[in-house]
Formats: C-alpha cells, structure tokens, sequence
C-alpha cells in the first residue's frame, strides 16, 4: 500500500508597510526597513493568522522583520530565512518612483514592458515554487506562515492559474501542498487598514 502524504498549509502573506512602500520607491531586492506603521501591522496580524507551527520568511529585512514580529507575538520561532523567497529582482526600476521611471522608460509601464536587468516571470516561478516546496516537505502535515512579497505571491498564483489581483501589506494567499504538489486556496487579509497594493 502507498503510504498517504499529509497534507501542508502553507499561508504566504506580504510584509509590513516598509519605509520604501510609504515613499513609493519600486524596491525589488533593495533592502529598506520596516516603517513604524509596518511594525503596527505586523502586531496587529499577529492576532490573525491562527495556529501555526514554523514561520519561514524571506531574508530582505522587511519580511523577515515583519515575521520575526508574528512569531514573538505568538510564541513561535525561531524564524527559518529561506533565499528562494526573496523579492524579484526590478533591475534598474529598483530605487525609482514610478514618475521617475516614466520619465526615463516612457509608455513601459503602461505597456507590460520591463526593463534589462528585470528578473523573468519563469526565473521567479520556478524558485518561489521550489522554496514553497522545501518549505512544504520540511513541514510535512502541519501550518507554515511565509512572509515574502507581492511580486513571490503573484508569481505563485500566476503559475498555479490565478488571475492577476493587486495584494496590499499584511495580505495573502492560502495555499495547500499534498502528493499532487501546490494548489490555491483563499486570499487573506491580515490588517484592518491595508497600505500599499500593487507591486513597489
């Protein structure tokens, strides 16, 4: 007989408000902190992500810091950085406005179109999946919490066939890993008061 595979849920939210979202600078694998709001957000979602086991995070500091956050208000931890996790890399959008990159790429951004050293859809699918797999099979049969970013979710949902929706801080997606690999579950919504959606 086949031994069954548990199933594992795996809950991948968005960071806090960082200080970059607040001054609508596009931050790909730039590193800026936590605002103050952000560190509000993340207490305040402490109260509702429910029971979980291990709490995974990306390395750039405002997830792992909004993560670090949950965990202590829930008595979990300590938390695992996972590198496969890490926002997408914007190439030269990195540290600009959106103004600022209309100015010097003009229609891009109205058009879809990206710049050189932008980090490819298939590049981004492929590591968020296998992170959120390593992730799924460290865990087997229990509740993870990742905290990532916007662009990791969408490429998840993008490559699970989930039609493109903007996510704000502090909101996520459910998602369940069994023998069959990933599925989609609901988006979630952590925070009264959301900030920022779209991907900066």
């Amino acid at each position: 007989m086949n031994a069954t595979v548990p199933s594992t849920r795996v809950l991948v939210v968005r960071h806090g408000q960082s200080e970059w979202n607040a001054l609508g600078l596009w931050q790909g694998q730039e590193d800026p902190p936590l605002s103050d709001l952000g560190r509000a957000q993340a207490a305040e979602a402490s109260a509702s992500v429910g029971s979980v086991d291990a709490i995974v995070a990306s390395p750039l500091v405002r997830a792992s810091e909004t993560a670090r956050i949950i965990g202590e208000a829930m008595g979990v931890g300590p938390v695992l950085e996972v590198a496969g996790l890490v926002e997408r890399h914007a190439g030269e959008w990195q540290g600009l406005t959106r103004a600022q990159i209309e100015q010097q790429w003009p229609g891009y951004l109205a058009a879809g179109d990206r710049p050189p050293g932008w980090e490819a859809d298939a590049v981004v699918e492929q590591r968020a999946a296998l992170a959120l797999e390593e992730v799924s099979q460290r865990f087997a049969g229990g509740t993870v919490l990742a905290v990532a970013h916007a662009g990791i979710i969408y490429a998840v949902e993008r490559l699970l066939g989930a039609p493109f929706e903007r996510i704000a801080n502090l909101a996520g997606r459910e998602l369940e890993h069994s023998g069959t690999g990933l599925s989609l579950g609901e988006r979630v919504h952590l925070v009264a008061h959301e900030t920022t959606p779209g991907q900066i």
